[in-house]
């Protein structure tokens, strides 16, 4: 797992001992809930605040257009969780794959009339700006930090290769469906015969919790939905059809709850460690770990 550099964990451990001098009970794992689901989105939070800021304050005169600057902020975002071991190298390699898997999967979007961008830029390949692929990113980047911060364990887990196979299916689907059948009534049902056993068990302070993997996914995917509001309500895309102000379509909740698997199963590559098939209880914690984000 992740290890923090001196600097970033001496900041991890002092905002937890500020959270528990003052907090007590229930109120407390609510309070290190919300703290570590906030740390763990860190890329995407930053992210979005420069969607809305650039967005707020952004001029036409100014010597590079937006896109140009979410492009470069990405870049620096990025970098900048490396070198403070925010994720490692390995964790890093994995959040590549899914910014080229998300900028393939934007080019054809795009391409299809799916969505569009309607700003200009330096750093755009084919009407995508390159920023978007580190939207992805984000994704991968906070599923591979909250399995570490919570200390999550996926118990009782399916065979590695249903659940590549899985996301490789839920991936092509996005593309074949404009040319053959949707399949993603049967993807939805086959995302719960594989996981609906699944749990995420996780600590927010010394005693284990779970939730199913499944409805895990989904109140993410609810987020993200979200989130998308604020990128279409920014004017960053701009879904085909939808009218000034207008929410994103609710079903595009159950995309991001599909597409939210094929991330997932590949932030897996780097987090065998989390993956147990036995269904497994972790124990009670008597005392907070020296060693996890926010303890």
């Amino acid at each position: 797992m992740n290890q923090n550099s001196p600097i970033t964990h001496r900041i991890e451990r002092s905002l937890g001992d500020f959270v528990r001098a003052r907090t007590k009970g229930a109120s407390r794992e609510v309070i290190m809930f919300v703290l570590k689901q906030g740390w763990a989105a860190l890329f995407g939070m930053m992210f979005l605040i420069a969607l809305i800021g650039s967005k707020l304050l952004w001029q036409d005169d100014w010597p590079i257009a937006r896109y140009d600057g979410l492009f470069a902020f990405a870049i620096i975002t990025q970098v900048g969780m490396l070198y403070f071991k925010l994720e490692t190298w390995e964790e890093g390699r994995v959040i590549l794959a899914l910014n080229l898997i998300g900028m393939v999967f934007e080019l054809f979007k795009v391409h299809m009339g799916s969505w569009s961008y309607p700003e200009q830029g330096l750093f755009v390949l084919a009407g995508v700006p390159l920023f978007a692929g580190f939207m992805y990113a984000s994704v991968g980047s906070y599923i591979a930090r909250v399995v570490r911060i919570f200390d999550m364990q996926f118990a009782p887990y399916p065979p590695l290769w249903a659940t590549f196979a899985f996301g490789a299916a839920v991936y092509i689907n996005f593309f074949t469906h404009h040319f053959t059948t949707d399949v993603r009534l049967g993807l939805f049902a086959l995302s719960l015969i594989l996981f609906l056993r699944s749990r995420i068990w996780f600590y927010v302070d010394n005693t284990p919790r779970w939730v199913p993997l499944p409805a895990a996914i989904f109140l993410c995917a609810l987020g993200l939905w979200i989130a998308e509001n604020i990128g279409t309500m920014t004017g960053t895309w701009i879904y085909a059809g939808q009218g000034a102000f207008e929410l994103v379509s609710y079903a595009k909740i159950g995309s991001w709850y599909l597409l939210l698997w094929v991330a997932f199963v590949t932030v897996t590559l780097v987090s065998r460690g989390a993956l147990s098939r036995e269904a497994v209880q972790p124990p009670v914690r008597s005392s907070p770990s020296a060693t996890k984000t926010l303890d």
